[in-house]
């Protein structure tokens, strides 16, 4: 019987304390991210990863040694495949690290597939991350000789039952007096001229907080954005400022929800979690929230069965 593939695209995260350089490196080399020129971009990489290998090694150690990403990802994509059932094939590729996109098409092809249906875990679509993952798989799949439709899944940052999960999961993780906090949304920050070039992130992203506040009609929130890396301007404010100016203004009970990530890694674990958390208490807040990632929460999985099923 020939199968559905369906590929569950991510980032990746390093395994081991080993794996953080080949990881940055293969980060840093990815021309839909640093827009260098060409024939000088790996040597670039290679310093960039040398000098932040040392620096992140810190944040992996914090986490137990490795990101855990991937594990999380395979469990989603295990969660799915049982949603999904006997007709499909779910596989995960990773863009920075094991397992790579041409080792989830390996994986894939041990079947017999009449269709492809690729789906990132990023929400909101942003050519450096959802454009990049599939950029990378036309160019694995191109050495597999294979002649097979390809659907793309470019975003769910709207989709209902995603976003009725971001709202569940934010309920069932805060005590019954939420209406006392600050709710903080915290998203991954972009250079701002990819933006000014077209790409709809950020508007993606206001608009998944646009629809999940309406669910909490009586709180007040604001969004902001994290990891900035470099010289040029971000999106802004930074999650790190708008903590402080909140703290300035006498806010004492802060929820942090990450809106751009569905698993944890170093940007959700060590920065907000760690720096941000510890930043928190320095300044004064008294009660620290931070809402984990949806993982495997039920309704995420019945979000991403519906927008398989709906693609088909």
């Amino acid at each position: 019987m020939k199968k559905i593939g369906v590929i569950l695209m991510n980032m990746g995260g390093p395994d081991s304390l080993d794996a953080i350089q080949p990881f940055l490196y293969n980060l840093f080399s990815d021309h839909d991210i640093i827009q260098i020129p060409r024939l000088i971009q790996k040597p670039v990489a290679y310093l960039i990863s040398k000098i932040r290998a040392k620096k992140t090694r810190e944040y992996y150690e914090y986490m137990g040694g490795k990101s855990p990403q991937k594990e999380q990802t395979l469990a989603q994509a295990n969660a799915l495949q049982e949603a999904l059932g006997d007709k499909y094939k779910v596989v995960v590729a990773m863009r920075y690290w094991h397992p790579f996109t041409d080792e989830a098409l390996e994986e894939l092809f041990k079947d017999e597939i009449e269709k492809i249906i690729l789906l990132p875990l990023y929400p909101q679509y942003s050519k450096t991350t959802t454009g990049s993952s599939f950029n990378e798989f036309f160019r694995q799949y191109k050495k597999f000789g294979k002649n097979i439709p390809v659907i793309k899944i470019n975003d769910f940052h709207d989709h209902p039952t995603y976003i009725k999960a971001m709202v569940e999961n934010i309920k069932e993780n805060l005590p019954q007096n939420y209406q006392d906090y600050f709710f903080l949304f915290s998203a991954h920050s972009l250079p701002e001229k990819v933006i000014l070039e077209g790409d709809p992130y950020k508007d993606q992203t206001e608009k998944t907080v646009k629809l999940i506040m309406e669910h909490f009609p009586d709180v007040k929130y604001k969004l902001a954005y994290q990891s900035k890396i470099g010289p040029v301007k971000w999106l802004e404010p930074m999650t790190e400022n708008l903590i402080k100016e909140l703290a300035q203004k006498g806010i004492k009970n802060l929820v942090v929800i990450p809106v751009s990530f569905v698993s944890e890694h170093s940007e959700t674990l060590y920065e907000l979690d760690y720096q941000y958390g510890n930043l928190a208490k320095e300044l004064g807040i008294k009660n620290y929230i931070r809402i984990p990632t949806l993982k495997t929460h039920p309704l995420f999985i019945q979000a991403l069965r519906e927008i398989v099923l709906s693609s088909t």
